[in-house]
Protein backbone atom coordinates (compact mmCIF):
# COMPACT_ATOMS: atom_id res chain seq x y z
CA UNK A 1 0.00 0.00 0.00
CA UNK A 2 3.03 2.52 0.24
CA UNK A 3 4.35 1.75 -2.95
CA UNK A 4 1.03 3.00 -4.40
CA UNK A 5 0.84 6.12 -2.33
CA UNK A 6 4.35 6.84 -3.27
CA UNK A 7 3.95 6.29 -7.05
CA UNK A 8 0.71 8.35 -6.79
CA UNK A 9 2.42 11.23 -4.73
CA UNK A 10 5.55 11.28 -6.58
CA UNK A 11 3.23 11.48 -10.28
CA UNK A 12 1.17 13.86 -8.28
CA UNK A 13 4.17 16.12 -7.79
CA UNK A 14 5.33 15.99 -11.30
CA UNK A 15 2.39 17.06 -12.90
CA UNK A 16 2.08 20.28 -10.14
CA UNK A 17 5.37 21.16 -11.10
CA UNK A 18 4.90 21.38 -14.65
CA UNK A 19 1.57 22.77 -13.72
CA UNK A 20 3.52 25.68 -11.49
CA UNK A 21 6.42 26.24 -13.88
CA UNK A 22 3.64 26.65 -16.96
CA UNK A 23 2.29 29.55 -14.95
CA UNK A 24 5.77 31.33 -14.83
CA UNK A 25 7.01 30.24 -18.88
CA UNK A 26 5.18 28.41 -21.07
CA UNK A 27 8.32 27.15 -22.31
CA UNK A 28 9.68 25.74 -19.27
CA UNK A 29 6.53 24.03 -18.65
CA UNK A 30 6.64 22.50 -21.71
CA UNK A 31 10.05 21.25 -21.54
CA UNK A 32 9.38 19.73 -18.03
CA UNK A 33 6.06 17.97 -19.68
CA UNK A 34 7.88 16.93 -22.47
CA UNK A 35 10.23 15.09 -20.99
CA UNK A 36 8.91 11.10 -20.74
CA UNK A 37 9.35 11.31 -16.80
CA UNK A 38 5.45 9.52 -16.20
CA UNK A 39 6.92 7.18 -19.14
CA UNK A 40 10.63 6.42 -17.25
CA UNK A 41 8.39 6.16 -14.19
CA UNK A 42 5.94 3.92 -14.96
CA UNK A 43 8.64 1.38 -16.44
CA UNK A 44 10.63 1.69 -13.59
CA UNK A 45 7.34 1.24 -11.19
CA UNK A 46 7.07 -2.12 -13.69
CA UNK A 47 10.33 -3.53 -13.38
CA UNK A 48 9.90 -2.88 -9.87
CA UNK A 49 6.86 -4.81 -9.21
CA UNK A 50 7.77 -7.45 -11.40
CA UNK A 51 11.30 -7.75 -11.64
CA UNK A 52 10.68 -8.78 -15.86
CA UNK A 53 12.58 -6.64 -18.36
CA UNK A 54 10.99 -8.15 -21.51
CA UNK A 55 7.47 -6.61 -20.19
CA UNK A 56 9.13 -3.37 -19.47
CA UNK A 57 10.30 -3.09 -22.69
CA UNK A 58 7.37 -4.23 -24.34
CA UNK A 59 6.01 -1.72 -22.10
CA UNK A 60 8.61 0.88 -24.00
CA UNK A 61 8.21 -0.14 -27.55
CA UNK A 62 4.39 0.40 -27.16
CA UNK A 63 4.91 3.73 -25.77
CA UNK A 64 6.83 5.03 -28.51
CA UNK A 65 4.47 3.85 -31.43
CA UNK A 66 1.62 5.29 -29.20
CA UNK A 67 3.21 8.72 -28.37
CA UNK A 68 3.08 9.02 -32.58
CA UNK A 69 -0.37 9.35 -32.81
CA UNK A 70 -0.91 11.22 -29.53
CA UNK A 71 1.18 13.77 -30.99
CA UNK A 72 -1.69 15.43 -33.19
CA UNK A 73 -3.65 16.45 -29.70
CA UNK A 74 -0.70 18.93 -29.65
CA UNK A 75 -1.39 20.10 -33.61
CA UNK A 76 -5.11 20.35 -33.22
CA UNK A 77 -6.07 21.86 -29.61
CA UNK A 78 -3.75 24.90 -30.50
CA UNK A 79 -5.20 25.42 -33.36
CA UNK A 80 -8.44 25.02 -32.06
CA UNK A 81 -8.24 27.87 -29.48
CA UNK A 82 -6.03 30.14 -32.31
CA UNK A 83 -9.21 29.72 -34.46
CA UNK A 84 -11.10 31.20 -31.48
CA UNK A 85 -13.00 27.95 -30.40
CA UNK A 86 -13.01 27.74 -26.55
CA UNK A 87 -10.54 25.84 -24.24
CA UNK A 88 -13.23 22.79 -23.68
CA UNK A 89 -14.28 22.21 -27.18
CA UNK A 90 -10.50 22.90 -28.58
CA UNK A 91 -9.57 20.34 -25.74
CA UNK A 92 -12.17 18.06 -27.10
CA UNK A 93 -10.82 18.07 -30.42
CA UNK A 94 -7.67 17.70 -29.75
CA UNK A 95 -8.68 14.36 -27.63
CA UNK A 96 -11.06 13.35 -30.19
CA UNK A 97 -8.47 13.61 -33.02
CA UNK A 98 -5.74 11.69 -30.90
CA UNK A 99 -8.20 8.93 -30.20
CA UNK A 100 -9.08 8.41 -33.86
CA UNK A 101 -5.45 8.31 -34.55
CA UNK A 102 -4.76 5.57 -32.05
CA UNK A 103 -7.53 4.17 -33.93
CA UNK A 104 -5.53 4.38 -36.87
CA UNK A 105 -2.09 3.05 -35.71
CA UNK A 106 -4.26 -0.14 -34.13
CA UNK A 107 -5.83 -0.78 -37.15
CA UNK A 108 -2.56 -0.49 -39.72
CA UNK A 109 -0.83 -2.59 -36.98
CA UNK A 110 -3.44 -5.40 -37.32
CA UNK A 111 -4.14 -4.90 -40.82
CA UNK A 112 -0.74 -5.37 -41.63
CA UNK A 113 0.13 -8.18 -39.21
CA UNK A 114 3.21 -5.76 -37.88
CA UNK A 115 2.61 -6.60 -34.33
CA UNK A 116 4.10 -3.25 -33.10
CA UNK A 117 1.90 -3.10 -30.09
CA UNK A 118 1.92 -5.96 -27.80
Amino acid sequence: MLTIVVKVALTALIVVAISELGKRSSFAGALLASLPLTSLLALMWLYRDTGDALQTAQLAQNIFWLVLPSLLFFVVFPMGVKAGWGFWPAMAAGSAATVVAYGAVVAVDKSFDLRLLG
